[in-house]
């Protein structure tokens, strides 16, 4: 059976994003195609209709995470006074240290981004360039905002890494709680 374009598309959003949420969660190479398909609800024929391979999928999908993770930071710190402290409390929050499948993709999948290939590194240098540039605007227009921006995000993105690393609550509680610098 043939399905509309408008259904065909929508389709495509649906894997995308699912794949989006799989990937953080379970890391490029602990999902195949079938089990991704599964997950949002068609079949796995379908997918070849879509995409290329799984690693256009995977590009598609990172994109998407990646930018969902710029505007969630760009909401989180509009209009706040000490924008990057609240930005700060909200990433490492308990909250979000359990939400991996929605959370941050630096975080998730930043380290396999070079056993990906260049199109992937590509795709995390563009969007780690645009957090940068949106977190030095807030830090000010001094020489040293950028370096400042870089040390931040580096910092939080790291410290939700080794928080999200160990079981034990109290250990976890520690590192979020130096990550923030209270």
């Amino acid at each position: 059976m043939r399905v509309s374009r408008q259904t065909a598309e929508k389709n495509r959003e649906t894997v995308v994003r699912t794949a989006s949420e799989q990937f953080r969660t379970l890391g490029y190479d602990g999902i195949g195609i079938a089990n991704l398909m599964k997950a949002a609800g068609l079949t796995q024929g379908g997918f070849y209709k879509q995409f290329k391979s799984k690693d256009a999928l995977e590009i598609e999908a990172t994109r998407l995470a990646l930018q969902e993770n710029h505007q969630r930071w760009a909401q989180i710190m509009d209009g706040a006074s000490g924008p990057i402290q609240v930005l700060k409390d909200w990433y490492l929050s308990p909250q979000h240290v359990s939400a991996v499948g929605k959370g941050c993709t630096y975080a998730t999948l930043g380290a396999e981004a070079n056993r990906q290939g260049r199109e992937m590194q590509q795709v995390f240098g563009a969007a780690i360039e645009q957090q940068v540039s949106a977190l030095a605007g807030k830090l000010g227009d001094s020489v040293e905002a950028r370096e400042d921006a870089i040390r931040t995000m580096a910092q939080m993105v790291g410290t939700l890494i080794l928080a999200r690393a160990v079981s034990d609550a109290d250990l976890q509680d520690e590192i979020l709680k130096a990550g923030k610098g209270t």
